[in-house]
């Protein structure tokens, strides 16, 4: 119900196609623009490139995993406070624990709802405060 007319740059980050396209759907028919990636190195090259305001990120992927990704993301200063949001089938509490640990805001467990997505963005989507 909340019509922000905020609009965020997101990159999903997500080795299924179904759900990278679902989100694109979901996030597009939000008002957001949208880049996606298909594993931790597609990603890293991408969020250099297009600056996401947020990041959805998948834990399972091949090459680099989820929690790999965000940590090497995190480590960069100027990314640092670039919000993630996991993405992930397991939900356990170690899991969730882990997200935290390497620097993520919130854990979402698939498959998830384009309310839960939308949510997601307004809650820690941030705007440009004079980033590139």
């Amino acid at each position: 119900m909340t019509t922000s007319g905020a609009t965020f740059k997101v990159l999903v980050v997500d080795d299924s196609n179904t759900i990278r396209r679902s989100a694109e759907i979901f996030l597009k028919q939000g008002g957001h623009e949208v880049v996606l990636a298909d594993d931790g190195f597609d990603a890293l090259a991408k969020i250099n490139d297009y600056h996401p305001q947020l990041i959805f990120c998948d834990i399972l992927m091949p090459k680099l995993d989820g929690y790999q990704t965000v940590a090497i993301i995190k480590r960069n200063p100027r990314f640092a406070s670039t919000p993630v949001v996991m993405l992930s089938s397991k939900d356990g509490v170690f899991d969730k624990a882990r997200g935290r640990m390497v620097g993520c805001q919130e854990y979402l467990t698939k498959p998830f709802t384009k309310d839960q997505l939308l949510q997601a963005v307004q809650q820690y989507g941030q705007s440009d405060q004079g980033a590139m």
